[in-house]
């Protein structure tokens, strides 16, 4: 039942009260309800304010003391509001009913209505409190949005690029550039992109395989061929070569690569070939990227296949 109703059908003796309050007590109820009103308008806008003003310090680079400030201004706004709307504007009385018959008499019905009615007449404004409250707690979470901007800035590309680019010098971990002639059948030389030595997703095994000219997907130098180091497994490097199988061996999880078939896994958890870098000579005879490798090195991405 309602409050101020009790189950013999009988008006609660706060309700009866409040209709025998005269004209100068009920006009100060409404002035008190006024204030009320006024007070939680007036916490919603502050907050929502503090909300805004939390979005634009985020928006122009963050200031610690301001963000600490405006957060708890806007918190408080939005607490103060909820508070005020909850003593003033919402039922507080306690009424208990014995539930003897489930159905209502018409008296208990015509006293629910006018209990409701004057409940109803008690919030002037409902209508702009809620619009204002929701726009504290919208401010307050556009403003949340904008932390993320702590986490730094987005990686665009740069989990699945490396440097290396077209004309990029393949080099030593010490800096020296490669020629063809130093590598002898047999031979693999790990190699970088020059001013990224000892870049961790970069290594690259150039290899001499000596058999004769090379047919894969990408260009190579008469038979020296370039496979990254990062196994497609987990990333481990793949440093075990077997000259006489022509085989490219991960000591991790031990996925094995034919380096004559673009490096693809012959046996092993590993399901991708190594990328295989482009690769030619500049006007000195030194090895150079034709580009960058054209899939991510290492290990699987949650969007490799697009």
């Amino acid at each position: 039942m309602s409050d101020g109703v009790r189950s013999d059908g009988q008006v609660h003796e706060g309700q009866q009260a409040s209709e025998m309050k005269g004209p100068d007590e009920r006009s100060g109820d409404r002035a008190s309800r006024s204030w009320g009103e006024r007070l939680v308008a007036l916490a919603f806008t502050v907050a929502v304010l503090a909300g805004l003003a939390l979005t634009v310090v985020y928006s122009v680079g963050g200031q610690p003391q301001l963000e600490g400030l405006f957060l708890a201004v806007a918190l408080g706004g939005i607490g103060v509001g909820a508070v005020v709307w909850a003593q003033r504007f919402m039922p507080s009385e306690e009424v208990t009913e014995d539930r003897i018959e489930l159905g209502s008499t018409d008296e208990e019905v015509e006293a629910f209505t006018h209990s409701f009615e004057t409940g109803e007449e008690s919030l002037e404004r409902r209508s702009l409190l809620v619009k204002l409250g929701l726009g504290a707690l919208g401010a307050l979470g556009l403003a949340a949005v904008f932390p993320i901007r702590s986490l730094g800035p987005r990686p665009g590309r740069g989990l699945k690029d490396t440097g290396y680019a077209e004309g990029v010098r393949l080099v030593t971990v010490h800096g020296r550039p490669v020629r063809p002639d130093s590598l002898v059948p047999g031979t693999v030389l790990t190699v970088w992109p020059e001013g990224h030595e000892g870049d961790a997703d970069s290594p690259t095994l150039l290899i001499r395989t000596g058999a004769g000219r090379l047919q894969l997907a990408q260009p190579t130098v008469d038979d020296i061929v370039a496979y990254s180091k990062l196994c497609t497994h987990t990333g481990c490097p793949v440093g075990l070569y077997q000259q006489q199988e022509q085989l490219l061996l991960c000591p991790c999880h031990q996925s094995t690569f034919d380096v004559l078939d673009g490096a693809e896994p012959i046996f092993g958890p590993a399901a991708r070939p190594l990328p295989q870098l482009p690769i030619g000579v500049d006007d000195q005879g030194f090895f150079v990227a034709l580009g960058e490798f054209p899939q991510p090195v290492g290990g699987g991405f949650w969007d490799r296949k697009r």
